[in-house]
């Protein structure tokens, strides 16, 4: 299974993953909730994943302008 790192904000890759060891026990996705799973993690048609997680750029421009809509414009 491929996964990738991509900031839902700007697009950005920050890191992709194909390796046949690779699983969600090993990355420690198991230990998120329900409704974590649900806003980090989708799936691609080919049965890739994509792991949604915020790059350093955007956390820092959503804690300094919080009246930015989401997605950052």
């Amino acid at each position: 299974m491929a996964i990738r790192y991509i900031c839902p904000h700007c697009g950005t890759l920050h890191a992709a993953i194909d390796h046949p060891e690779a699983t969600e026990e090993k990355l420690g996705f198991h230990f998120l909730t329900q409704e974590e799973r649900k806003h980090i993690i989708s799936y691609e048609a080919n049965g890739d994943m994509v792991a949604n997680i915020t790059c350093e750029y955007c956390s820092e421009a959503i804690h300094r302008y919080p009246e930015l809509t989401y997605p950052l414009q």
